[in-house]
């Protein structure tokens, strides 16, 4: 996993600690000497996945850090490259805004939670995923089938539902979304249920009529928390999905999904970035139980080793 990204990290490390630039230490680095550098920098976090404008933002951050900096004779200048990288990559991943629980916890019952996301990024499953956290705190959450659009999606998430013991709300197929959602709403409320995950169909973020019908289930669902699904493997894309939801409808945060299968780690960092909201969850497989809490260290462990 990030194998891609952590290779090009390390020979950057090597370089850094290298002719000419580590010839200057006790010295302060000179913009002249490290642009060479930054340009390594650059490729190693471009073949990562991580989208062009948070490469040039985590460059821009690490040159303010390292320009003018004198390094201490028997330091190791790969490490203030390293550390320089490692603390603005923290940053974006910690922003200052609620992560899930502390939301779900913080929000009336029943808690309504939002799903949204593009076509084929598993958002179904981890509707169901999320369901089945919610489970293992002992309380009670009941779906809402409003992906109307797509042929199988109601029965996929009936047996889903049916696998977790839970109660699904649907309508037929083609009804409307937002009706589907306000249902299920009000049978929580009338059975004192603590939850209504709402799964929505896949939107393409440049299809504006498509995004404007999103916005509406959010007018109408009032959801507590809006959650926006991605696919890690979708590199600068999901960058592109989740900027256009979080724009057009707003999210609270994000879960990438098919993170097992991600050698290079990018896309966490870039979808954090362009949305300035939290990862809640880390899909790592196709069972129930796949779904692990988002840890910045975690993923700067994996990066840096």
């Amino acid at each position: 996993m990030f194998e891609s990204l952590r290779k090009r990290l390390k020979a950057l490390r090597s370089r850094a600690s290298s002719e000419p630039f580590a010839s200057h230490l006790g010295r302060k680095l000179t913009e002249e000497r490290i642009e060479d550098l930054l340009w390594e920098l650059e490729m190693a976090l471009l073949e990562g996945d991580v989208a062009l404008e948070v490469v040039d933002r985590l460059r821009e951050a690490v040159k303010e850090a390292l320009l003018g900096k004198r390094v201490r004779f028997g330091v190791d200048p790969g490490t203030v490259v390293e550390e320089a990288l490692k603390e603005e990559i923290r940053r974006i991943l910690s922003p200052e805004a609620p992560g899930f629980w502390e939301l779900y916890e913080s929000s009336p019952r029943p808690v309504v939670i939002l799903f949204l996301g593009v076509n084929g990024t598993g958002k179904t499953l981890t509707v169901a995923k999320v369901a089945k956290l919610i489970l293992d705190r002992g309380e009670i959450p009941v779906l809402s089938a409003s992906d109307t659009f797509r042929a199988g999606a109601i029965e996929q998430l009936e047996e889903l539902g049916r696998r977790l013991g839970l109660r699904v709300i649907k309508h037929s197929q083609g009804a409307d979304p937002a009706a589907v959602a306000y249902d299920a709403i009000q049978h929580a409320r009338a059975r004192g249920r603590d939850a209504v995950l709402i799964d929505t169909a896949g939107r393409m973020q440049t299809r504006r009529n498509l995004m404007d019908e999103m916005a509406k289930i959010k007018r109408v669902a009032k959801p507590h928390i809006t959650v926006f699904v991605g696919d890690a493997l979708a590199g600068n894309d999901a960058v592109e999905q989740a900027r256009a939801f979080h724009q057009h409808v707003g999210i609270d945060g994000s879960i990438l999904t098919k993170v097992d299968a991600d050698p290079k780690g990018g896309s966490i960092i870039s979808v954090a970035a362009a949305t300035g909201k939290p990862i809640f969850f880390l899909g790592t497989g196709q069972g129930l139980g796949d779904l692990v809490p988002f840890d910045p260290e975690w993923l700067l462990e994996r990066l840096f080793g």
